[in-house]
C-alpha cells in the first residue's frame, strides 16, 4: 500500500509507525483477504510516477478522485468525502476564500497534490507557493511566512490544535478513494466488493468515527458509489471534447454509441452472473447508459474551446481516454447490479443533484440520469 504518512487523519507517520484511517482500512483488508500488508512511502508530486512503476498495489492515503488520476489508474469506490478550506491567522481580515484571491496575499499549499490544483484554480491572482512535505505548509502559516494555507475539512482540525487559526470555506466537495494501477481490474473488483460489504456491515462507519471522519457520509453504499462513478466518468468529458476539437472529430457518432450500449448491457449481465444476482431489465440498463451518453455529449458541447482548467497537452483519445472510460464503465456495471431493488424517485434526484458535479453538466442531464437509475428497479419516476 502506498502511504504518504503526512496527511491526517488518513495517513500519519508517528513514533509507533504509520497510523490513520487509511492504515486501519488497509490492515483490515489485508487480514480479511489473506495478504501481508507492506506500506510503501510516496511523495504527492511523484504519486502517478510511482503508480506507473508498480511501486505499490494501491495508494490509500486520502487520494482525491481527479480526472488525470482516472487516466493513469483506476479508483475504488469512495471511502470518504472532504472539502478544500483555507486556514488563516486570527488577525486576518479575510472572511471567505474569495478574499484571499489578491496579488498581495501569500497562500501556501502541499506541492503536487489535489489541493495545489484547487488553490491555483480558485485563487489565480494570489501568490501561490507549493511546499513539500505537507507539514511545511502548516509551519509556514504558523511562523507568519504565509497569509493562508489550503487544506481540507478533515485535516484542518489537526492543524488548528494548539493555535488560533480560523477556517474559511469549504469551497469544494471532493471524494477520497484508493488508487490502483490501470491493469489491476481483478484487485479493483475484489476491493470494491469488500468496501461495499464493510459499508453495509457498519465497519467503515466505525473506522471513520475512530479517526475523526464522522462527518463523512456513507460513500461506499451502492447508490452513492454509483453516482460517484458516473461523476468520475463525466469529469473526463471536457478532456474528450478537447481531443475531438484538436483532431476535428465529431461529438456524435451513432454507430459507436450503439456499440457502447451493447457492451454496457453485456457488462451488467456479466457482473450479475459473477455475483449470482439477477441482472436488471435490459431496456432499463440501456436507458441508463443512453442517459450517460447524452449527458457526456452535452458536457462536450458545453466545454469552452480553451478552458484554462484544461490547459496543457491534448490527451490520447484511444490510448488514454477511452481505456479510462472503459475502466470506469466496469465499475459502473458492478454498482448497477449492487443497487437495492427499489429506490425512491425524489431521494435519488436530490442525491444526484448533490453528487453529480462534473463541469458543464446541466440540471436536465442530472435529472435524466437520476430517473434512469430509479428505472433500473422497474418503477419509473412519476411524471410531473
Amino acid at each position: 500500500m502506498g502511504a504518504s504518512g503526512d496527511y491526517a487523519p488518513f495517513s500519519l507517520r508517528t513514533e509507533a509507525g504509520l497510523e490513520g484511517f487509511s492504515q486501519t482500512v488497509a490492515r483490515a483488508y489485508a487480514a480479511q483477504t489473506g495478504r501481508r500488508l507492506e506500506s510503501v512511502p510516496f511523495h504527492w508530486p511523484e504519486l502517478l510516477v510511482d503508480l506507473s512503476q508498480g511501486r505499490f498495489d494501491a495508494a490509500a492515503s486520502g487520494v482525491t478522485v481527479r480526472p488525470e488520476r482516472s487516466l493513469a489508474g483506476r479508483f475504488s469506490v469512495p471511502v470518504a468525502q472532504t472539502g478544500a478550506v483555507a486556514l488563516v491567522s486570527a488577525s486576518s481580515t479575510a472572511q471567505s476564500p474569495a478574499d484571499l484571491d489578491r496579488p498581495a496575499l501569500r497562500v501556501v499549499v502541499n506541492r503536487g497534490g489535489h489541493l495545489e490544483r484547487v488553490a491555483r484554480a480558485h485563487l489565480p491572482r494570489a501568490r501561490i507557493q507549493a511546499l513539500s512535505p505537507n507539514d511545511a505548509v502548516r509551519k509556514a502559516l504558523i511562523e507568519g511566512r504565509a497569509d493562508a494555507a489550503i487544506t481540507d475539512t478533515l485535516e484542518a482540525p489537526h492543524w488548528q490544535r494548539g493555535t488560533e487559526l480560523r477556517l474559511l470555506g469549504p469551497f469544494t466537495c471532493d471524494r477520497k478513494a484508493w488508487l490502483l494501477p490501470a491493469d489491476a481490474g481483478e484487485e479493483a473488483t475484489r476491493l470494491d466488493r469488500w468496501l461495499l460489504a464493510r459499508e453495509a456491515d457498519g465497519s467503515l462507519g466505525r473506522w471513520r468515527m475512530q479517526h475523526g471522519l464522522e462527518a463523512t457520509p456513507a460513500t461506499a453504499e451502492p447508490l452513492a458509489a454509483l453516482l460517484a462513478a458516473l461523476d468520475e466518468r463525466l469529469a473526463l468529458m471536457p478532456l474528450v471534447a478537447q481531443v475531438k476539437r484538436a483532431r476535428g472529430l465529431p461529438i456524435e457518432v451513432p454507430e459507436r454509441e450503439t456499440r457502447v450500449l451493447d457492451a454496457a448491457v453485456a457488462a451488467v449481465r456479466d457482473a450479475a452472473a459473477a455475483t449470482g444476482e439477477a441482472a436488471p431489465d435490459q431496456a432499463a440498463v440501456r436507458a441508463l447508459y443512453r442517459a450517460q451518453i447524452e449527458a457526456a455529449k452535452a458536457v462536450q458541447r458545453a466545454t469552452p474551446a480553451a478552458p484554462s482548467s484544461l490547459a496543457g497537452a491534448v490527451h490520447d483519445l484511444d490510448g488514454e481516454l477511452r481505456p479510462a472510460l472503459l475502466r470506469i464503465g466496469e465499475k459502473i456495471a458492478r454498482l448497477v447490479v449492487a443497487l437495492p431493488p427499489a429506490l425512491e424517485c425524489r431521494q435519488v434526484r436530490r442525491r444526484a443533484r448533490d453528487a453529480l458535479r462534473a463541469p458543464y453538466l446541466s440540471e436536465a442531464d442530472v435529472r435524466a440520469l437520476a430517473d434512469a437509475i430509479v428505472g433500473l428497479g422497474g418503477a419509473p419516476c412519476p411524471a410531473e
